[in-house]
């Protein structure tokens, strides 16, 4: 579980880097969200890996996994959701593809690729703990 550890924080310091970054662009362009989007992001987007990162590291990497599938998992669809299909100032097309326009949508993809390693590494922790539990 070591491997899953190692690689699941670093999805997660990546990722908080991206979160960071695309935050950022909100606050310039501004692109203003919802009491409801800004409590998911709190809590699903930022808290949620962070906790799942830590949890890799201890005998409650099994927790962990599955935080960070489902923090991952909500973040991706929430980002997919806002960024590519609902048509609003928060969708990648609505924003100028210059300034710090370019640097929010540029994130943005970012975003759904950490999210989605995210997942992938989330799945993985899963089926190696399962591995080596059948195993015994």
């Amino acid at each position: 579980m070591a491997k899953v550890a190692k690689y699941g924080t670093s999805v997660v310091v990546a990722h908080a880097i991206v979160v960071g970054l695309h935050g950022f662009t909100h606050e310039v362009l501004p692109v203003s969200l919802s009491l409801f989007q800004s409590c998911f992001i709190g809590v699903v987007i930022c808290f949620a890996p962070i906790l799942a990162a830590i949890l890799l590291w201890t005998q409650c990497a099994r927790v962990g996994a599955v935080v960070l599938l489902g923090s991952m998992l909500g973040a991706l669809a929430f980002g997919l959701y806002n960024h590519f299909i609902l048509i609003s100032l928060d969708h990648v097309s609505q924003v100028p593809s210059t300034g710090w326009g370019f640097l929010f949508q540029i994130t943005a993809v970012l975003l759904a690729v950490m999210e989605g390693l995210g997942v992938g590494v989330g799945i993985w922790g899963l089926s190696n703990k399962l591995q080596k539990t059948t195993s015994l």
